[in-house]
């Protein structure tokens, strides 16, 4: 077997999207010749708990630990946060309008903790993995960010010791969504692009999630990107067994909506269509799971479609798997932001892959709008685009009166988690040639 060290801040029972695609790569790594080694926080500020993705975890896999000092604790007593509080992320607020002092708690975050609030972990990460790995020694290191200190490790080790390094890029640094809420001087976003381009030129090999995203980073550093997807599970669907289907036609959000991620032409056009169609009306329902912003609820309220809709908090990912098979239509919706096109979130495989039809509001020409197309998973419809939502809900609200309401599920095999791994597992490969 040949070894690689893994570096990631997310790790179960940590819950959330960022812990999936390597836990997934893990998990099927030793199908493929290589036997992981885990390096990740032992106390790491998670965004939520959730102890059934444990099962996941290969049995005897070594899991290196080691505790990590986050400034979390300070910005919660200076911003008025309860310590047993999660910070919430993307800049979302559930209850209220930022306050003066969380605006500032921002300013100081993008400037000072540079790349990140984890940045107090290189040093130590660096010094007590030169000694592991000197001791122990593997055949490649792999690093996935954000949060991307985990790459600043990386690159440290690289220095030190030479050994082959992919560097797996589940977001953008620079052209990340939320990157101009950060209020940065012209000094740290110089830092913060220097730091970039040093990973991007350093990295024997650099995997990224979508096609846009690699031509986004080329524009960078030119160089070659492999671009290995978010995907899904096999395993997950089959352990959840025969589900049966939500009697009401139930249109189901899952994941954090912040303020970019408001789809406002939805509410728009499910106001029309409930004020006009009286079967419908009796037929819906909305889910939304998850961390929803407030400006979100303002909206659904100011549509007046709030008694048709159910919030609910994080839900354990085997639930989540249950649900999405249960539901009638699966929303999706990517940021309004500039960088929308090569936005191409986990949860768009796992809807694929739950042969529930795929509501999709965002770029029509997008990363996840071509992927929908190609395995028939669904409709896609612009931001703005209004009258197309409405016609697509209605299409499929007919199908679900018939009893027809399913995705086709073209072409996906390739999607899978173990075939993702394979992917990963031949680059991998070919750093040791």
């Amino acid at each position: 077997m040949k070894k690689v060290l893994v570096i990631t801040y997310y790790w179960p029972p940590s819950g959330g999207a960022g812990v999936q695609r390597w836990l997934k790569f893990v998990k099927y790594l030793r199908n493929f010749g290589w036997e992981p080694v885990v390096y990740t926080p032992e106390n790491p500020e998670a965004p939520a708990v959730d102890e059934s993705l444990l099962k996941d975890v290969p049995q005897n896999l070594t899991v290196l630990k080691t505790k990590i000092w986050e400034p979390y604790s300070v910005y919660k007593k200076f911003a008025g946060i309860k310590s047993g509080d999660k910070i919430k992320t993307g800049f979302l607020s559930e209850k209220k309008k930022p306050s003066l002092i969380e605006k500032l708690s921002i300013r100081i975050r993008g400037n000072f903790f540079i790349p990140d609030a984890r940045k107090f972990w290189i040093k130590p990460s660096i010094k007590y993995l030169t000694k592991y790995l000197n001791e122990n020694p593997v055949d490649a290191i792999v690093s996935t960010g954000p949060p991307h200190s985990m790459h600043m490790i990386a690159l440290g080790l690289k220095k030190k010791l030479n050994i082959p390094w992919l560097a797996d890029f589940r977001d953008p640094w620079t052209n990340i969504d939320f990157y101009d809420q950060l209020k940065l001087s012209a000094k740290a976003d110089k830092k913060h692009h220097d730091l970039e381009k040093k990973v991007l030129e350093e990295a024997d090999i650099i995997t990224v999630i979508s096609e846009t995203m690699a031509t986004d980073f080329e524009a960078c550093v030119k160089r070659e990107y492999s671009v290995i997807t978010n995907g899904f599970d096999e395993d997950d669907h089959m352990s959840a067994g025969d589900v049966k289907k939500d009697s009401k036609f139930s249109l189901v959000y899952i994941g954090s909506m912040n303020k970019a991620r408001n789809p406002v032409s939805l509410w728009k056009a499910l106001d029309e269509i409930l004020s006009a169609d009286y079967d419908f009306k009796n037929d819906f329902e909305m889910k939304l799971i998850g961390q929803i912003d407030f400006s979100v609820k303002n909206d659904i309220e100011k549509y007046g479609i709030e008694k048709f809709v159910t919030y609910k908090e994080y839900i354990g990912h085997d639930e989540i798997i249950r649900i999405q098979m249960q539901a009638g239509l699966l929303l999706l919706v990517i940021n309004k932001t500039p960088n929308a096109k090569m936005v191409v979130t986990g949860k768009l495989f796992e809807y694929m892959a739950s042969g529930t039809p795929i509501l999709c509001i965002g770029p029509e020409d997008g990363d996840a709008a071509k992927i929908i197309r190609e395995t028939k998973s669904g409709f896609v419809s612009g931001f703005e685009n209004v009258e197309k939502l409405k016609n697509d809900i209605l299409i499929c609200y007919t199908r679900f009166k018939s009893g027809m309401l399913e995705a086709e599920k073209e072409n996906i095999d390739k999607y899978s988690r173990k075939n993702l791994t394979k992917k990963i597992s031949v680059l991998l490969d070919s750093l040791i040639k």
